[in-house]
């Protein structure tokens, strides 16, 4: 009954998305031709109770036009649609996946293993101010650093792998670790007051992957092939994403920072993308690249 429920709470959200506004009528029809209504309309205050438990979980308001009476979700912040949207697709393919245990031997999943054993904590520590004391191993070293406290500001799925961001207390600058390379996590019971000059929205606009840089965001030029073209449509490469279509080519624009994860990126690619611009980028490369194929001679 519980799952049942929850699948008519993603229904519901889907729908209003999917049409952007909806009468009650229209609502009511899409919801008779649903495999939860048996031919019946959505009672009232079913749909009162739906709307109620929506927000609670998804943090969803379903919000109706007092002049055309039409409900439509807000999607004015488009952090929290990023979020929703996050939240909703995880929801619906877990619920897929749990009635799938049939043919579990042939769905292959990539595995999180950080959200097991840090997230919870993560999150919680985040909500409630308080301090995280952690042992820290990266992977470029052999010993752990003991004892590091931050206060957590956000945190950040990159790769199938968490990170939290916070201010490192003993070197009092802004840091990110990667949760799968903590352990002996404790919150400490202490509040903390966030520094009311952090804004995480912007300390991550511009960056690709989870490393920042200090410098500047600069315009970015990528040239590409029709093929390659469409997947970055599909799946654009950062949200600041800008396309020129050509007869054979397309020149894809972005305003990012210069880091190490950019780069890496775009090295993956080879041959199928060319960086056009900024210089310093493109030298870049061509030095990894060169480097990379001393290898081979």
């Amino acid at each position: 009954m519980a799952r049942d429920l929850f699948n008519r709470y993603l229904w519901l959200v889907d729908t209003i998305r999917r049409y952007g506004r909806i009468s009650r009528a229209e609502l009511d029809e899409c919801w008779r031709r649903s495999p939860f209504s048996q031919g019946e309309a959505l009672p009232r205050r079913t749909f009162y109770n739906y709307r109620q438990a929506v927000e609670e979980l998804f943090n969803v308001e379903i919000k109706c036009d007092s002049k055309t009476y039409e409900y439509y979700i807000d999607d004015s912040d488009t952090h929290n649609e990023g979020m929703t949207d996050w939240l909703l697709n995880t929801a619906a393919v877990n619920d897929v996946l749990s009635n799938s245990r049939e043919i579990a031997d042939r769905i292959f999943i990539e595995d999180v293993p950080s959200a097991r054993h840090h997230l919870a904590p993560a999150i919680d520590a985040i909500k409630e101010c308080h301090p995280m004391r952690f042992d820290y191993l990266p992977y470029y070293r052999t010993r752990p650093t003991l004892g590091v406290v931050i206060e957590p500001y956000f945190l950040k799925i990159f790769r199938q792998r968490w990170y939290v961001t916070g201010r490192n207390v003993e070197e009092n600058r802004v840091k990110t670790y990667a949760l799968d390379r903590i352990s002996s996590l404790n919150i400490l019971p202490e509040a903390f007051e966030p520094d009311p000059s952090f804004d995480a929205e912007e300390y991550v606009r511009y960056l690709f992957g989870i490393v920042s840089s200090k410098g500047e965001p600069r315009r970015i030029a990528l040239r590409t092939d029709s093929r390659q073209a469409k997947y970055f449509r599909a799946l654009p490469l950062h949200h600041t994403q800008e396309e020129a279509v050509h007869d054979a080519y397309s020149i894809f624009y972005y305003k990012m920072k210069i880091t190490d994860d950019l780069v890496s990126e775009l090295l993956s690619y080879g041959a199928r993308i060319e960086v056009l611009e900024p210089p310093e980028l493109r030298a870049r490369l061509l030095s990894d690249l060169t480097e990379a194929l001393k290898h081979y001679m």
